[in-house]
C-alpha cells in the first residue's frame, strides 16, 4: 500500500510537472523588442511615412505585430512636450528610440538617456548640432539621417523665384518655438534674398492665432510671396495656411509636401519616405545587435519638388516648363 501511495504520488507530480512545462517555456520565450517612435507632428498627416518607416523595419525582417512592437509619442506641434514623451519612452524600457522630425526631438531623446540607441532625423548638421562627433563615426548612442533641412533653403527659394520671377518683397514665416530651425531658416532665407535682391519680412507663427495675425500682416505689408519654415507646428496647420494663401491669393512655398496636397503651391525637401525607410532600416539593424557608434549618419540624396498646378492657375501664374520638368509630382 505504502509503494501504490508513494507511486500515485509520484504520478501526481509528474503530471503536474508537464503542466507547468509550458508555462516556463513561454517564460524563458524572449519578450518582443519595442521600438519608441518620438515625433513632434500629429500622426493624421503621417500614414505615409509610417508606412515607409516599417518597410525599411521589413528590409531587416523586422515586421511590426509579428517580432517588433511600435510605441508611438506624438507631441502635435507641442515642442515642449517632447522631453516628457521621451522619458516616457525610457521608462517603458524600449530597445531604440527613433527620434524623427528634427532637431528638437533627437535632443530631448539626447537628455533623456546615454545608454539606449537613437536613431535621429535631422535638417541641421548633426555635428554642429553636438549630437554626434563625426558623420562617419558617430560614437555615443545616436546615429541617424542629415536631411539638409537648411541647405535646402537657398534651392526653394530659387524654385520659388523660377515660377514668380517678380517676387520683390518676400514674408517668412517661422515658429520662434523651434528655436534652431528658425535661426537656420531665417538666416538662409535672408542670405539667398541677399543675391536676388529680395526684400526680406519674417513673421512669428507659434499659435493658430499668430499664423492669421501673420497673414493679415504680410498682406498689409505688401508681400508679393510667403515662405514658410519646415516646421512641424506648422506642417500640423497646413489646412489654415492653404486656406490663408488661397483667400488672400497669395503664392506659397513649403518644405512639406503635405501642405501642397491640401492647397499649397509649391514644396521642396528631402523625399520624406526615403528618410523615414532609412530610419527604419537603421532601427532594424540596432535591433539586430548593431551599434550606433558604428552607424555613420546617411545624408539624403532624394529630394522632390511638388507643384500644385491647380493653385498656379487660381494665382494665374504660368509653370515654366523647366520647372515642370524638374518637378516629380504635378498635383492637378
Amino acid at each position: 500500500m505504502a509503494i501504490h501511495i508513494q507511486r500515485r504520488e509520484f504520478i501526481l507530480t509528474l503530471g503536474g510537472a508537464a503542466a507547468a512545462w509550458p508555462l516556463v517555456a513561454r517564460a524563458q520565450q524572449p519578450a518582443m523588442p519595442v521600438i519608441g517612435f518620438l515625433d513632434p507632428r500629429s500622426p493624421d498627416a503621417m500614414a505615409d511615412r509610417l508606412r515607409a518607416f516599417r518597410q525599411g523595419l521589413k528590409e531587416t525582417g523586422h515586421v511590426e505585430g509579428e517580432n517588433v512592437a511600435i510605441e508611438h509619442r506624438w507631441a502635435e506641434g507641442q515642442y515642449d512636450r517632447l522631453p516628457a514623451l521621451a522619458a516616457e519612452l525610457v521608462r517603458r524600457q524600449v530597445a531604440v528610440i527613433v527620434a524623427s522630425g528634427g532637431t528638437a526631438p533627437a535632443r530631448a531623446a539626447r537628455a533623456t538617456t546615454t545608454t539606449i540607441p537613437i536613431v535621429f532625423s535631422v535638417g541641421e548638421d548633426p555635428v554642429k548640432l553636438g549630437l554626434v562627433s563625426s558623420l562617419a563615426r558617430p560614437d555615443g548612442n545616436l546615429t541617424g539621417v542629415n536631411f539638409f533641412g537648411s541647405e535646402v533653403v537657398s534651392k526653394r527659394l530659387e524654385l520659388m523665384r523660377e515660377l514668380i520671377p517678380g517676387v520683390g518683397r518676400l514674408a517668412v514665416l517661422v515658429n520662434p518655438s523651434s528655436a534652431t530651425l528658425f535661426e537656420t531658416t531665417v538666416r538662409g532665407v535672408e542670405a539667398a534674398a541677399r543675391g536676388m535682391g529680395v526684400q526680406v519680412q519674417v513673421f512669428n507663427a507659434g499659435t493658430s492665432r499668430e499664423i492669421d495675425d501673420a497673414f493679415a500682416n504680410l498682406v498689409r505689408e505688401r508681400s508679393d510671396a510667403v515662405f514658410v519654415g519646415g516646421d512641424a507646428f506648422l506642417t500640423s496647420r497646413r489646412v489654415q495656411l492653404a486656406t490663408l494663401a488661397a483667400r488672400y491669393m497669395i503664392p506659397s512655398s513649403f518644405s512639406q509636401r503635405e501642405v501642397t496636397e491640401v492647397g499649397g503651391l509649391m514644396s521642396y525637401a528631402a523625399n520624406p519616405r526615403d528618410t523615414m525607410r532609412q530610419l527604419g532600416v537603421y532601427a532594424g539593424r540596432i535591433l539586430k545587435g548593431a551599434k550606433p557608434a558604428d552607424l555613420p549618419v546617411v545624408q539624403s540624396t532624394k529630394f522632390e519638388l511638388v507643384i500644385n498646378a491647380q493653385t498656379a492657375r487660381m494665382l494665374s501664374l504660368t509653370v515654366p516648363a523647366s520647372l515642370l520638368a524638374l518637378a516629380d509630382e504635378v498635383i492637378e
